[in-house]
């Protein structure tokens, strides 16, 4: 009976190490007596619209080492140190640990430094070819491209966004080798090829990237601001033709050693950060004011409204001002167009109040606010809206002039243009085509998510807002022999749910021709020391990137 007993237990010993144990005994059977090297795929390129690469990549190579076959483990120590500025006590340590079949000694090393490792001719150590990424313009669009890993994977920006389709799949060269590792006198090799990633091109011109990122430098400095950021769109179909975030840091020299300041350097502001818009808010209070009169509701107010002069509300007991204390007269008796101009706070209060808070956040919400817009871009944020059922009086009547909201900068582009190119809000987009390893291209379409106001309500506005570039607070964005409109906005900042003293928010939101928008841009500077009105700090801003456009596009003067 036990040595029945025995018997059974034999044959199911065998029985397991033969079905059920015997693919992973075999794959290390396999691994013992191959040696393979990798073959890193070529990451696919980025371009912008016009096809200039703004991402590609140089050849360099990785280095291996197996310590079973190493013949002299401090002399190869030594000379892996001398080459590639690694620790040779560490090296030495783990050709001796016996604990791993294989160890990467460097990545992305130069042609020159293999050229020298070859002349050494070190039993064990083989190399073979990676890829380092290459960014054309340094710092330029270094939050929206992102970074990768030393592996080649992205770790940032559309570089993480999209590395399934821009890392390609990895082949390798595989060796018969003895038991230690030592390739075999006649070794049977075998070569599974790479393939590479494809190509994606962006919405982004380069050209305009570059007239942007320079603006923003100069406003920046003179502003003495704690950041300054930008975004131009096509308001036709929301393109993002360009997106800056000041300060930067240089793509090809990524401060890997101080995550700190990379991750506040890396952080695209324009998308994932909020800020409470001010004035430019006005732009969807007016646009749902004239939609509702254009449709007949009796609540809106007329064009041709003359709104009371006062410059104070008293809502919920709580007294709401204009910025200006109406000393000058311009604020005494206006019109919705004059309001603008102006950028007179209890006029749009009075709208706000009048349209009710279920008409006003139908609006809100066919603007995009309280959502994310749908960016092709990682860590969107969806903004701060009051919940509805819970808004009182006072809240909508400071919604309405840009306060007891907060919105991120690709939500108040894409609300704006929405506002003035004809009343179509598309989901914005980064990228614009993917370049197949076959050749195949497969194109970006616009997708129309919402049209919050009509076309006669759209061009109604942008007219109006015309006129706060001619004769209103955004003088300072005026080009002579061109149609731009636009809008202002300066707004308090917050910290502790209290005001912060001196801190502001300063906007302009301008676009041209008025008449037919093909260019919107949104500047924000954070925190300008001294003068802090955005007609004064942003509007400028955006002059001098509609001014480079033309002369970029050579756009010829209104006629």
């Amino acid at each position: 009976m036990a040595i029945a007993l025995i018997f059974c237990l034999i044959f199911a010993r065998l029985f397991y190490v033969q079905l059920v144990w015997g693919r992973e005994l075999k794959y290390k059977a396999t691994d013992q007596w191959n040696r393979e090297i990798p073959v890193i795929a070529s990451r696919g390129l980025i371009t912008d619209a016009n096809g200039e690469i703004l991402a590609g990549n140089i050849t360099t190579y990785s280095v291996f080492l197996r310590p079973n076959a190493v013949e002299n483990a401090e002399y190869t120590a030594t000379v892996l140190s001398g080459l590639f500025s690694v620790d040779p006590q560490a090296v030495l340590e783990k050709i001796n640990g016996g604990k791993v079949s294989e160890i990467t000694v460097a990545r992305q090393v130069s042609k020159e430094s293999v050229e020298k490792l070859v002349s050494y001719s070190l039993p064990g150590v083989y190399y073979s070819r990676d890829n380092t990424r290459q960014y054309t313009y340094n710092d330029a669009l270094c939050q929206v491209l992102g970074f990768t890993a030393n592996d080649g994977s992205g770790l940032s920006g559309l570089e993480k966004y999209y590395n399934n389709i821009l890392s390609g799949t990895n082949g390798e060269i595989s060796y018969t080798t003895d038991i230690v590792g030592i390739e075999t006198e006649n070794p049977v090799v075998v070569y599974s090829e790479a393939k590479s990633g494809d190509k994606i091109s962006l919405t982004i011109d380069i050209d305009i990237q570059l007239a942007a990122e320079e603006a923003m430098r100069r406003a920046y400095v003179s502003s003495g601001a704690k950041s300054v950021s930008c975004i131009v769109l096509n308001p036709s179909n929301f393109d993002v033709l360009a997106m800056v975030n000041y300060p930067s840091y240089d793509l090809n020299d990524v401060p890997r050693d101080d995550m700190e300041t990379l991750n506040a350097l890396s952080r695209n502001s324009v998308v994932c950060d909020i800020y409470e818009p001010g004035s430019t808010f006005k732009i969807v209070t007016a646009a749902a004011n004239i939609e509702e009169h254009l449709r007949g509701n009796s609540k809106a107010f007329s064009n041709s409204y003359i709104f009371n002069g006062s410059r104070t509300r008293t809502v919920d007991s709580t007294k709401i001002k204009c910025w200006s204390d109406h000393s000058n007269g311009k604020h005494s008796n206006q019109t919705l167009a004059e309001a603008l101009n102006n950028s007179c706070n209890p006029c749009f209060t009075d709208i706000a109040l009048s349209l009710g808070k279920d008409t006003f956040y139908d609006y809100l919400n066919s603007f995009g606010f309280g959502n994310v817009t749908g960016l092709d871009f990682s860590g969107e944020a969806l903004g701060m809206l009051v919940p509805q059922a819970l808004v009182r009086d006072c809240d909508l009547a400071r919604i309405g002039f840009g306060q007891t909201v907060a919105v991120t900068g690709i939500q108040l582009a894409c609300a704006a243009a929405a506002a003035v190119n004809g009343g179509n809000y598309y989901t914005p987009h980064l990228l614009k085509s993917v370049t197949l390893s076959n050749g195949k291209t497969q194109k970006y379409n616009p997708v129309l998510k919402y049209k919050p106001v009509s076309e006669k309500a759209s061009r109604t506005l942008a007219a109006m807002l015309e006129g706060v570039v001619t004769e209103g607070s955004g003088k300072k964005a005026y080009i002579e022999g061109y149609k731009v409109g636009g809008k202002t906005g300066t707004a308090q900042k917050y910290e502790d749910g209290h005001v912060a003293s001196g801190k502001y928010v300063s906007s302009f939101v301008g676009f041209f021709p008025a008449d037919k928008p093909e260019y919107l841009a949104l500047i924000i500077v954070d925190e300008p020391q001294g003068t802090y009105y955005g007609s004064a700090v942003a509007a400028p801003v955006a002059k001098e990137i509609f001014e480079d456009i033309i002369s970029i596009k050579n756009i010829q003067p209104y006629n």
